[in-house]
């Protein structure tokens, strides 16, 4: 057999540099893959807060740019009381408007919403707005914002929707060891 060909086939040491490379790859790739999932429901939760905002100005429409009086928030659905996802249903359309994608508490199937009421802007008339004297201005009132940090994968805080319809990111700053 001086003249028989060699079968291809890999060394030990061309195998571990091989499973070595992938698993340097996928050590890589799985945070970042959680990176970009974790913002892309933030970014989701945001636009949830833009139809919340779209719908109070339908809702102004109807009743004289003068802002609903609900509750902050309710522990059930089944408690009859003006919350956001009872009074703007019918302004926003689709009762999911009201669920943050990052919302794995299951306070949207519990309480009808991910999202907090500011109840300090109850009966307020946008244009004149007051809260505690201090902001008078409608972009600096918050009117709803996620009930917990559901956007800590996405390094992110709670969203908030302000009473002139900007939503923005609000970062958290933790002190001291997680």
């Amino acid at each position: 057999m001086n003249g028989a060909r060699r079968i291809g086939a890999f060394t030990l040491t061309e195998v571990l540099v091989v499973i070595s490379i992938i698993g340097l790859v996928a050590a890589i790739a799985v945070p970042t893959t959680r990176q970009i999932r974790a913002n892309a429901k933030s970014t989701k939760c945001v636009a949830k807060l833009r139809g919340i905002g779209i719908g109070l100005s339908n809702y102004f429409f109807d009743h004289g740019t003068t802002f609903p009086e609900l509750v902050t928030a309710r522990e059930s659905k089944n408690e009859d009381v003006p919350a956001i996802d009872t009074v703007l249903l019918p302004y926003v359309q689709d009762e999911f408007v009201f669920e943050c994608p990052s919302d794995h508490q299951g306070l949207f199937e519990e309480t009808g919403s991910s999202y907090f009421w500011n109840s300090l802007v109850n009966g307020q008339k946008l244009g004149s707005m007051d809260l505690f004297g201090l902001i008078k201005v409608e972009t600096g009132i918050p009117v709803a914002s996620d009930k917990e940090n559901f956007h800590e994968d996405a390094n992110d805080g709670v969203n908030v929707l302000y009473a002139d319809g900007h939503v923005l990111r609000e970062l958290q700053f933790v002190v001291g060891p997680r």
